[in-house]
């Protein structure tokens, strides 16, 4: 009988290998730069402005890489403050790189997606109570309470 493999792998892995080629496409060697934004550039301008992709320029073979483009996605009111701090994001840029990889930056003034926390619907407490209901059984409140907005909640969706 053949046994089976390991199954679980982890997610982290997973999503490396389906977005290697996306990120290739849009010139980024690696995922690092987009996943570590804000570490690298800080909070105040990851918050305005977000890699898009880095244009590398077309060289001869023979040549040394030349720089590339690094373009950002930038809120409209920030772009000029950004094009201001570009000095400082592509030194930031190119440190994280270890070496002279991008050159200019490009801006391209458009929303820059936030990854904000939700507002959790509220439940109903009528369901709530409905779903407490058929919970009789369990003598602790806390844990009763606790499983009957459990199952309420998976009730809603």
């Amino acid at each position: 009988m053949n046994k089976p493999g390991p199954f679980a792998r982890p997610l982290a892995d997973v999503a490396a290998t389906l977005l290697k080629d996306s990120f290739a496409k849009q010139g980024f060697a690696s995922r690092e730069l987009v996943t570590s934004w804000p570490e690298i550039v800080g909070a105040e301008v990851a918050a305005c402005a977000e890699p898009l992709k880095i244009q590398w320029p077309r060289g001869r073979e023979g040549e040394a890489q030349q720089p590339g483009t690094l373009v950002l996605r930038v809120e409209g009111p920030a772009a000029i403050e950004i094009q201001h701090l570009s000095g400082v994001i592509l030194e930031r840029v190119n440190r994280f790189f270890g070496w002279q990889a991008v050159g200019r930056l490009a801006i391209r003034q458009a929303p820059v997606s936030r990854p904000g926390k939700k507002e959790p619907r509220k439940i109903d407490p009528k369901s709530i109570e409905k779903v407490e209901e058929g919970l009789g059984m369990i003598e602790d409140d806390g844990l009763r309470h606790a499983l009957s907005r459990l199952g309420a909640a998976i009730k809603r969706t």
